[in-house]
């Protein structure tokens, strides 16, 4: 059975270390509507959290909440959502997701109805930084 979190990437690789990769989401809806929209990805398939060792546990959950404290000082999101649900592509992985209170779905998430319309001129232009500047500041923050 073929995985596409074991054939690609899975977006724009920000971190790769031994264990995961952190990549930012540059295709489609969730990219245009969420642009500082992240996932940790476990380079190993594994379906869930608990088939990780304890120290690949912590190095998992360190790693997220990096990615998170990244966000929070860089972009001053109104929330950040964490998500690892695996429904649809069983593969560990960990969304990480900047939501501001006026993304096209806040304050539901972002699977959900959109709450309004989308930002004109695109949600990335109202980031207070560029998202190269984050992706940069992600892997600086991992590579400590």
């Amino acid at each position: 059975m073929s995985c596409v979190l074991c054939d690609s990437d899975g977006g724009l690789i920000v971190v790769r270390t031994e264990k995961f990769r952190v990549i930012r989401v540059v295709d489609g809806e969730e990219a245009r509507r969420f642009p500082a929209f992240y996932r940790l990805i476990w380079n190993d398939h594994v379906a869930e959290f608990s088939d990780l060792s304890v120290a690949d546990r912590h190095a998992c959950m360190d790693a997220v909440a990096e990615i998170e404290r990244v966000l929070r000082s860089l972009l001053h999101p109104t929330k950040v959502n964490l998500a690892a649900l695996g429904n649809v592509v069983p593969h560990l992985h960990w969304h990480v997701i900047a939501r501001f209170d006026w993304d096209s779905h806040f304050p539901a998430p972002v699977w959900a109805a959109a709450q309004r319309d989308e930002v004109p001129g695109g949600a990335a232009a109202r980031l207070a930084q560029p998202l190269v500047a984050v992706d940069a500041a992600i892997l600086q923050a991992i590579s400590r």
